[in-house]
Protein backbone atom coordinates (compact mmCIF):
# COMPACT_ATOMS: atom_id res chain seq x y z
CA UNK A 1 0.00 0.00 0.00
CA UNK A 2 2.84 2.35 0.86
CA UNK A 3 4.48 1.51 -2.44
CA UNK A 4 1.26 2.36 -4.36
CA UNK A 5 0.98 5.75 -2.59
CA UNK A 6 4.63 6.47 -3.35
CA UNK A 7 4.01 5.61 -6.97
CA UNK A 8 1.15 8.17 -7.23
CA UNK A 9 3.02 10.96 -5.38
CA UNK A 10 4.77 12.50 -8.44
CA UNK A 11 1.39 12.67 -10.28
CA UNK A 12 -0.22 14.50 -7.32
CA UNK A 13 2.62 17.00 -7.20
CA UNK A 14 2.22 17.74 -10.92
CA UNK A 15 -1.57 18.15 -10.62
CA UNK A 16 -1.12 20.51 -7.67
CA UNK A 17 1.29 22.62 -9.68
CA UNK A 18 -1.16 22.79 -12.60
CA UNK A 19 -4.04 23.92 -10.33
CA UNK A 20 -1.79 26.53 -8.68
CA UNK A 21 -0.74 27.96 -12.04
CA UNK A 22 -4.33 28.02 -13.31
CA UNK A 23 -5.53 29.84 -10.17
CA UNK A 24 -2.81 32.44 -10.49
CA UNK A 25 -3.70 33.01 -14.16
CA UNK A 26 -7.39 33.49 -13.42
CA UNK A 27 -6.59 35.94 -10.59
CA UNK A 28 -4.31 38.01 -12.88
CA UNK A 29 -6.95 38.10 -15.61
CA UNK A 30 -9.67 39.27 -13.21
CA UNK A 31 -7.38 41.96 -11.85
CA UNK A 32 -6.69 43.15 -15.41
CA UNK A 33 -10.45 43.41 -16.16
CA UNK A 34 -11.14 45.34 -12.94
CA UNK A 35 -8.29 47.74 -13.70
CA UNK A 36 -9.58 48.31 -17.22
CA UNK A 37 -13.16 48.92 -16.03
CA UNK A 38 -12.00 51.40 -13.35
CA UNK A 39 -10.02 53.52 -15.82
CA UNK A 40 -11.75 56.93 -16.33
CA UNK A 41 -13.30 57.51 -19.70
CA UNK A 42 -12.19 60.58 -21.62
CA UNK A 43 -14.93 63.20 -21.95
CA UNK A 44 -15.13 66.09 -24.36
CA UNK A 45 -14.54 69.50 -22.75
CA UNK A 46 -17.72 71.50 -22.10
CA UNK A 47 -18.35 74.42 -24.45
CA UNK A 48 -18.22 77.76 -22.67
CA UNK A 49 -21.41 79.87 -23.03
CA UNK A 50 -21.16 82.97 -25.21
CA UNK A 51 -22.91 86.34 -25.46
CA UNK A 52 -23.23 88.80 -28.35
CA UNK A 53 -22.66 92.52 -27.81
CA UNK A 54 -25.84 94.51 -28.66
CA UNK A 55 -25.82 97.57 -30.90
CA UNK A 56 -26.35 100.68 -28.75
CA UNK A 57 -24.61 103.30 -30.90
CA UNK A 58 -26.87 106.28 -31.51
CA UNK A 59 -29.16 105.53 -28.57
CA UNK A 60 -29.87 107.88 -25.68
CA UNK A 61 -27.70 106.77 -22.79
CA UNK A 62 -30.66 106.02 -20.52
CA UNK A 63 -31.85 103.42 -23.04
CA UNK A 64 -28.41 102.16 -24.04
CA UNK A 65 -27.41 101.17 -20.52
CA UNK A 66 -30.75 99.40 -20.07
CA UNK A 67 -30.14 97.39 -23.25
CA UNK A 68 -26.69 96.35 -22.01
CA UNK A 69 -27.95 95.33 -18.58
CA UNK A 70 -30.85 93.36 -20.05
CA UNK A 71 -28.39 91.48 -22.27
CA UNK A 72 -26.15 90.61 -19.30
CA UNK A 73 -23.35 93.17 -19.75
CA UNK A 74 -21.71 95.64 -17.41
CA UNK A 75 -20.65 99.03 -18.78
CA UNK A 76 -18.60 102.12 -18.09
CA UNK A 77 -18.41 105.55 -19.70
CA UNK A 78 -15.13 106.61 -21.30
CA UNK A 79 -14.18 110.14 -22.32
CA UNK A 80 -14.97 113.63 -21.13
CA UNK A 81 -18.77 113.46 -21.60
CA UNK A 82 -20.36 111.83 -18.58
CA UNK A 83 -23.28 109.44 -18.22
CA UNK A 84 -26.27 111.75 -18.11
CA UNK A 85 -29.53 110.18 -19.24
CA UNK A 86 -30.06 112.49 -22.23
CA UNK A 87 -26.58 112.12 -23.75
CA UNK A 88 -26.13 109.97 -26.85
CA UNK A 89 -23.83 106.97 -27.44
CA UNK A 90 -21.38 107.70 -30.27
CA UNK A 91 -19.14 104.63 -29.98
CA UNK A 92 -18.85 101.36 -28.11
CA UNK A 93 -16.18 98.78 -27.47
CA UNK A 94 -16.39 95.87 -28.19
CA UNK A 95 -18.29 96.61 -31.38
CA UNK A 96 -21.88 95.51 -31.89
CA UNK A 97 -22.18 91.87 -32.90
CA UNK A 98 -18.91 90.79 -31.26
CA UNK A 99 -19.17 87.29 -29.80
CA UNK A 100 -17.67 86.98 -26.31
CA UNK A 101 -17.24 84.30 -23.71
CA UNK A 102 -19.78 84.74 -20.92
CA UNK A 103 -17.44 85.62 -18.04
CA UNK A 104 -20.31 86.81 -15.85
CA UNK A 105 -20.93 90.40 -16.95
CA UNK A 106 -18.48 91.40 -19.72
CA UNK A 107 -17.77 95.14 -19.59
CA UNK A 108 -18.67 97.32 -22.58
CA UNK A 109 -17.02 100.74 -22.83
CA UNK A 110 -19.18 103.55 -24.26
CA UNK A 111 -18.35 107.08 -25.39
CA UNK A 112 -21.05 109.75 -25.27
CA UNK A 113 -21.84 113.07 -26.93
CA UNK A 114 -23.94 115.91 -25.58
CA UNK A 115 -27.33 116.68 -27.08
CA UNK A 116 -29.52 119.75 -26.96
CA UNK A 117 -31.00 118.68 -23.62
CA UNK A 118 -29.76 119.88 -20.26
CA UNK A 119 -27.54 117.51 -18.26
CA UNK A 120 -29.43 117.46 -14.97
CA UNK A 121 -28.82 115.49 -11.80
CA UNK A 122 -25.93 113.13 -11.15
CA UNK A 123 -24.24 111.17 -13.98
CA UNK A 124 -23.80 107.38 -13.96
CA UNK A 125 -20.41 106.47 -15.37
CA UNK A 126 -20.27 102.81 -14.29
CA UNK A 127 -22.78 100.00 -14.06
CA UNK A 128 -24.27 99.26 -10.62
CA UNK A 129 -22.57 95.85 -10.43
CA UNK A 130 -19.02 94.62 -10.99
CA UNK A 131 -17.99 93.99 -14.58
CA UNK A 132 -15.88 91.04 -15.71
CA UNK A 133 -13.21 90.55 -18.34
CA UNK A 134 -13.88 90.77 -22.07
CA UNK A 135 -12.69 87.56 -23.79
CA UNK A 136 -13.42 86.85 -27.44
CA UNK A 137 -15.32 83.63 -28.05
CA UNK A 138 -12.45 82.37 -30.21
CA UNK A 139 -9.96 82.74 -27.32
CA UNK A 140 -9.55 79.69 -25.03
CA UNK A 141 -9.76 80.24 -21.31
CA UNK A 142 -6.26 80.30 -19.81
CA UNK A 143 -7.06 81.60 -16.34
CA UNK A 144 -10.00 82.68 -14.32
CA UNK A 145 -11.07 86.14 -15.40
CA UNK A 146 -10.71 88.88 -12.85
CA UNK A 147 -13.51 91.39 -12.23
CA UNK A 148 -13.06 94.92 -13.48
CA UNK A 149 -12.93 97.20 -10.47
CA UNK A 150 -15.75 99.72 -10.54
CA UNK A 151 -17.26 102.16 -8.10
CA UNK A 152 -21.04 101.85 -8.09
CA UNK A 153 -23.07 105.03 -8.44
CA UNK A 154 -26.79 105.48 -8.27
CA UNK A 155 -28.55 108.58 -9.48
CA UNK A 156 -30.55 110.01 -12.34
CA UNK A 157 -30.57 113.64 -11.45
CA UNK A 158 -33.76 113.13 -9.55
CA UNK A 159 -32.45 111.01 -6.74
CA UNK A 160 -29.12 109.94 -5.26
CA UNK A 161 -28.90 107.12 -2.76
CA UNK A 162 -25.71 106.04 -0.94
CA UNK A 163 -24.81 102.48 -1.78
CA UNK A 164 -22.47 99.87 -0.33
CA UNK A 165 -18.81 100.27 -1.31
CA UNK A 166 -18.63 96.60 -2.28
CA UNK A 167 -21.43 95.86 -4.77
CA UNK A 168 -22.72 92.37 -5.24
CA UNK A 169 -21.41 90.89 -8.49
CA UNK A 170 -24.72 89.65 -9.73
CA UNK A 171 -25.71 89.41 -13.30
CA UNK A 172 -28.93 91.20 -14.24
CA UNK A 173 -31.87 89.03 -15.12
CA UNK A 174 -32.99 89.45 -18.70
CA UNK A 175 -36.45 90.94 -19.19
CA UNK A 176 -39.21 88.73 -20.45
CA UNK A 177 -40.59 89.94 -23.78
CA UNK A 178 -43.80 91.88 -23.40
CA UNK A 179 -46.37 92.26 -26.13
CA UNK A 180 -46.67 95.88 -27.28
CA UNK A 181 -49.44 97.64 -29.16
CA UNK A 182 -48.93 98.50 -32.83
CA UNK A 183 -47.27 101.77 -33.85
CA UNK A 184 -50.60 103.31 -34.89
CA UNK A 185 -51.69 103.36 -31.25
CA UNK A 186 -48.64 105.36 -30.10
CA UNK A 187 -48.92 108.83 -31.59
CA UNK A 188 -46.33 111.22 -30.14
CA UNK A 189 -47.59 113.90 -27.77
CA UNK A 190 -45.31 116.44 -29.50
CA UNK A 191 -42.22 116.43 -31.71
CA UNK A 192 -38.73 117.22 -30.44
CA UNK A 193 -36.09 117.71 -33.19
CA UNK A 194 -33.31 115.14 -32.85
CA UNK A 195 -35.06 113.14 -30.13
CA UNK A 196 -35.13 109.34 -30.55
CA UNK A 197 -38.42 107.77 -31.47
CA UNK A 198 -40.30 105.69 -28.94
CA UNK A 199 -39.08 102.06 -29.13
CA UNK A 200 -42.09 99.96 -30.06
CA UNK A 201 -40.52 96.78 -28.67
CA UNK A 202 -40.83 98.25 -25.16
CA UNK A 203 -43.94 98.66 -23.04
CA UNK A 204 -45.58 102.09 -23.05
CA UNK A 205 -44.54 104.77 -20.58
CA UNK A 206 -47.86 104.51 -18.75
CA UNK A 207 -47.60 100.73 -18.45
CA UNK A 208 -44.04 101.11 -17.16
CA UNK A 209 -45.15 103.58 -14.48
CA UNK A 210 -48.00 101.32 -13.36
CA UNK A 211 -45.65 98.36 -13.30
CA UNK A 212 -43.25 100.31 -11.09
CA UNK A 213 -46.02 101.00 -8.60
CA UNK A 214 -46.95 97.31 -8.45
CA UNK A 215 -43.28 96.37 -8.15
CA UNK A 216 -42.87 98.66 -5.13
CA UNK A 217 -45.68 96.81 -3.37
CA UNK A 218 -43.73 93.57 -3.82
CA UNK A 219 -40.45 95.17 -2.59
CA UNK A 220 -41.28 97.02 0.65
CA UNK A 221 -37.62 97.22 1.76
CA UNK A 222 -34.92 99.11 -0.19
CA UNK A 223 -31.70 97.41 -1.22
CA UNK A 224 -28.86 98.47 -3.49
CA UNK A 225 -30.44 96.60 -6.40
CA UNK A 226 -34.02 97.74 -5.82
CA UNK A 227 -33.02 101.40 -5.47
CA UNK A 228 -31.13 101.21 -8.74
CA UNK A 229 -34.15 99.64 -10.46
CA UNK A 230 -36.44 102.32 -9.06
CA UNK A 231 -34.19 105.16 -10.24
CA UNK A 232 -33.67 103.59 -13.64
CA UNK A 233 -37.41 103.27 -14.26
CA UNK A 234 -37.93 106.88 -13.15
CA UNK A 235 -35.24 108.08 -15.56
CA UNK A 236 -36.73 106.09 -18.45
CA UNK A 237 -40.26 107.49 -17.95
CA UNK A 238 -39.18 111.10 -17.35
CA UNK A 239 -36.79 111.11 -20.31
CA UNK A 240 -39.29 109.44 -22.65
CA UNK A 241 -42.00 111.91 -21.69
CA UNK A 242 -39.66 114.85 -22.34
CA UNK A 243 -38.90 113.35 -25.75
CA UNK A 244 -42.61 113.63 -26.57
CA UNK A 245 -43.41 109.94 -26.44
CA UNK A 246 -47.03 108.83 -26.43
CA UNK A 247 -49.13 109.64 -23.33
CA UNK A 248 -46.12 111.03 -21.48
CA UNK A 249 -48.24 113.30 -19.27
CA UNK A 250 -50.42 110.39 -18.15
CA UNK A 251 -47.34 108.29 -17.42
CA UNK A 252 -45.82 111.08 -15.32
CA UNK A 253 -48.98 111.39 -13.26
CA UNK A 254 -48.84 107.65 -12.49
CA UNK A 255 -45.12 107.94 -11.78
CA UNK A 256 -45.68 110.71 -9.23
CA UNK A 257 -48.02 108.40 -7.32
CA UNK A 258 -45.38 105.64 -7.46
CA UNK A 259 -42.73 108.03 -6.12
CA UNK A 260 -45.04 108.96 -3.26
CA UNK A 261 -45.44 105.24 -2.52
CA UNK A 262 -41.65 104.88 -2.43
CA UNK A 263 -41.46 107.68 0.12
CA UNK A 264 -44.00 105.88 2.32
CA UNK A 265 -42.31 102.47 2.00
CA UNK A 266 -38.63 103.36 1.76
CA UNK A 267 -38.34 106.89 3.08
CA UNK A 268 -36.86 108.08 -0.23
CA UNK A 269 -38.17 109.23 -3.59
CA UNK A 270 -38.76 112.93 -2.89
CA UNK A 271 -36.27 114.11 -5.50
CA UNK A 272 -37.66 111.67 -8.04
CA UNK A 273 -41.14 113.03 -7.41
CA UNK A 274 -39.95 116.64 -7.90
CA UNK A 275 -38.25 115.70 -11.19
CA UNK A 276 -41.44 113.98 -12.38
CA UNK A 277 -43.55 117.04 -11.47
CA UNK A 278 -41.19 119.39 -13.31
CA UNK A 279 -41.25 117.11 -16.35
CA UNK A 280 -45.05 116.95 -16.19
CA UNK A 281 -45.31 120.75 -16.28
CA UNK A 282 -42.94 120.84 -19.27
CA UNK A 283 -44.80 118.07 -21.15
CA UNK A 284 -48.23 119.60 -20.53
CA UNK A 285 -46.99 122.98 -21.77
CA UNK A 286 -45.56 121.49 -24.97
CA UNK A 287 -48.64 119.34 -25.62
CA UNK A 288 -50.99 122.34 -25.87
Amino acid sequence: MALRAAAHLPRLVVLGAVFLFAGATLTYGAAQRISADAAPKATAPATAPTVVVPDITGQAFVFAKGSLEDAGFAWHVAGSVHGYAVNRVVSQSPAAGTKLKDTGAPTVSVSLARTGYAETGEPEDVSPYIGTAVILASTPFTAQSKPVAQVPTVGTGAEKKPVATKPVATKPVAKKPVATPPAAKRPPAFTVPGAPKEPLDEITLTARARGLSDWLTAHPKPTNATVHHFLYQNAWIVTGARFGWSHGAEALQVLILADEKAMRLWGLGHKSELAARHALAEVEARSR
